[in-house]
């Protein structure tokens, strides 16, 4: 009898520690599949190189539920998460569990970013733009992109390096390093630059930098892209026949001053290898990162025989074109008696 009642209480310990290992593991389960957004719309979190496993809990505790964020605590304390921390840009949908969610962030699977090269006139402001949607910050990129020794390396120099960039929308990570985000640039480039588009350059007597060179000053000369082509085409004619460009965005551009409205004769003084009213042929390299469309109007310009242009009185943007000098002088008689009469000095 008392062999039975032994049994019987071993077997009623057993069905107690049973039912309480259930519980945890019911508890357990309810936490690492429960709901971790208490929204409705997808949450992309950010991990970056200062984060810790506190600081990613912290992140998410605006927009996460109670038991959601303690399921995810739970699996990151026994998976030892804070020893495994991948930067990145993580998309957490709505209805994802925790044990979905730490899969996730433990194995780096990152939502990527499409990222727009701007179409800028410095490097500096690269650097910003960039960094601005990427872990990168913009003090290393400035600096890399301003080393002549890292330019080098891409085939390139401080002068010419913005010529690396085809100002088009890209699927990259968030925490690309800086060598692999110029390595894809390299590689749209090439790309961009096919066998089709370098015969064209060549066509008209320039290389691949050169032509985005030029497309620089179209870009700043006008907004217009129907005017583009015609733009280029009395360029093209100008280095044909070896005029200096008299381009004003040149001067502004080493004067580093591009708020100026108005070029005057003292601008044009600026000794600079950027002033293409004292020095012939192109820059040493462009004075923005132009556009496709800017570009594509350098590769195919219109076939005219005009010499000059000159912004319109109506300020519409658009030029007036002249094959003479003693034409263009008139055009730019009335572009003066209109800054004039706006009080633009």
């Amino acid at each position: 009898m008392k062999q039975l009642n032994k049994k019987h209480y071993a077997l009623i310990i057993v069905a107690v520690l049973l039912l309480v290992a259930a519980g945890f593991a019911y508890y357990y389960y309810r936490q690492i599949s429960a709901q971790v957004l208490s929204q409705e719309e997808t949450h992309y979190l950010y991990i970056d190189n200062d984060d810790s496993a506190d600081s990613v809990y912290a992140k998410l505790a605006p927009v996460s539920t109670a038991e959601g964020l303690k399921g995810l605590k739970r699996l990151a304390s026994y998976y030892d998460y804070d020893q495994h921390l991948r930067t990145g840009r993580y998309a957490i949908e709505p209805g994802a569990k925790a044990i979905d969610v730490f899969r996730m962030l433990r194995n780096g699977q990152q939502s990527p970013i499409m990222l727009t090269i701007p179409e800028v006139r410095t490097m500096d402001k690269m650097a910003a733009r960039l960094s601005s949607k990427l872990m990168l910050d913009s003090a290393t990129i400035a600096q890399a992109l301003t080393s002549q020794t890292y330019c080098q390396q891409l085939g390139y120099d401080t002068t010419t390096i913005a010529c690396i960039f085809v100002p088009n929308t890209y699927e990259v990570y968030w925490n690309t390093s800086l060598d692999a985000l110029m390595q894809r640039m390299q590689k749209e480039h090439d790309s961009y630059w096919n066998d089709e588009r370098r015969k064209k350059a060549e066509n008209q007597g320039l290389t691949p930098n050169e032509a985005v060179i030029l497309a620089s000053i179209i870009d700043e000369e006008t907004a217009n892209n129907a005017e583009k082509p015609m733009i280029a085409g009395m360029y093209l004619n100008r280095l044909k026949r070896g005029m200096l460009l008299q381009a004003d965005p040149t001067v502004k551009f080493a004067l580093k001053d591009f708020t100026l409205r108005r070029i005057l004769n003292r601008h044009l003084e600026v000794d600079s290898p950027y002033n293409t009213y004292k020095y012939a042929g192109l820059m040493p390299g462009p004075i923005r990162v132009p556009s496709l469309q800017a570009i594509e109007a350098v590769l195919n310009p219109a076939q005219h025989d005009y010499l000059y242009m000159c912004a319109k009185e109506d300020f519409s943007g658009t030029h007036n074109f002249a094959r003479t000098l003693s034409e263009h002088n008139q055009n730019a008689r009335r572009y003066q008696q209109a800054l004039n009469k706006m009080g633009i000095r």
